[in-house]
């Protein structure tokens, strides 16, 4: 086989996959909505359940589910039947996941949950099969191929059985009028929860740490200011103590390229005026992307009286890892 032959079958189980998904938009129908609502109105639980592959598919959407806001669990039906039932409470949901609806272990569980009077909602690709006939909801996710050419690895289906997982998650997300910030109380650790969660006030520079001085001092000692605090910039403040300007390492820098006599100089002269300034109560993200947009390294803090309480530098964002991955 060559190359290109290779290149040509990736391409082709992508299509049939994406087919698969594309087609299963127009499969929802009223039972969708039902599965939805009585998710959402439980008081309980969603456990999904599969055998095999679509075990593993269960897996990732339980995973999905918790991170959006809606507990949920795995149960193993083989494990289920030996008393890992005991883990499903009265209030909980069940969707069971099957290609072929026929399973035995499935539906073997199928009847004790009605037993117990649980809610069954059906993820299957043959509506007409005997889970779907003893389920409360029948979601089809039927697929006209499977990528496999001998239709024995699941492929489209599992890809199908995921993205009405999704479905299903983000649907309810959106029941559950589910925010950034509730996103971000389950996702505390790593980047993303930074992004999310972390706010200015947390991580500006402020006190003694803020390298400030006023318009009259002279050009010496604005940049011993400068230097002692090591950020690359200083704020200029007016007499009352509010922000006038800044002066960064690029001005100074175009000061000298001017050969100018900067004896008598003092901050006002060399400060840019009307600087990039942000609220502390903004998202450190949000202050990265603000610092991107404008193409500088560092935003001023300042409160509701224009006065500078903080300073944020571009280098302590990126070491916190707050770039988008």
């Amino acid at each position: 086989m060559d190359k290109e032959e290779i290149l040509n079958l990736g391409r082709k189980v992508i299509k049939i996959e994406g087919d698969a998904v594309l087609a299963l938009s127009n499969l929802l129908d009223d039972n969708f909505i039902l599965a939805c609502e009585k998710i959402f109105s439980s008081k309980g639980r969603v456990v999904l359940t599969g055998m095999g592959k679509s075990g593993l598919i269960a897996r990732k959407i339980v995973a999905t589910l918790n991170s959006t806001g809606t507990p949920s669990i795995f149960m193993h039906p083989t494990d289920a039947l030996h008393g890992d039932l005991g883990m499903v409470r009265r209030e909980d949901v069940v969707i069971i996941i099957s290609k072929s609806g026929n399973t035995e272990e499935l539906m073997d569980l199928v009847f004790m949950l009605k037993r117990m009077n649980i809610p069954i909602i059906a993820m299957v690709g043959n509506v007409q099969s005997k889970i779907a006939k003893e389920s409360d909801f029948i979601l089809n996710v039927s697929v006209a191929e499977e990528a496999c050419p001998y239709d024995l690895a699941p492929t489209a289906s599992t890809t199908v059985a995921l993205a009405m997982g999704d479905a299903i998650a983000i649907s309810l997300l959106e029941m559950r009028g589910f925010t950034a910030d509730d996103f971000a109380l389950l996702h505390p650790a790593g980047s993303l929860g930074k992004r999310l969660s972390l706010k200015i006030s947390e991580i500006m520079y402020k006190g003694n740490d803020i390298p400030i001085v006023s318009m009259d001092t002279s050009l010496k000692d604005t940049i011993l200011e400068m230097t002692s605090k090591r950020l690359g910039m200083t704020c200029v403040i007016d007499k009352e103590g509010k922000l006038a300007g800044i002066v960064t390492d690029g001005d100074l820098r175009r000061l000298l390229e001017k050969k100018l006599e900067i004896k008598d100089l003092t901050a006002s002269d060399l400060m840019s005026k009307n600087p990039k300034t942000i609220r502390e109560f903004y998202l450190a993200s949000f202050a990265l992307q603000r610092m991107e947009n404008y193409k500088i390294t560092a935003l001023i803090v300042v409160d509701e009286k224009d006065k500078p309480i903080g300073v944020i530098h571009l280098h302590d964002l990126v070491k916190l890892g707050l770039q988008a991955r």
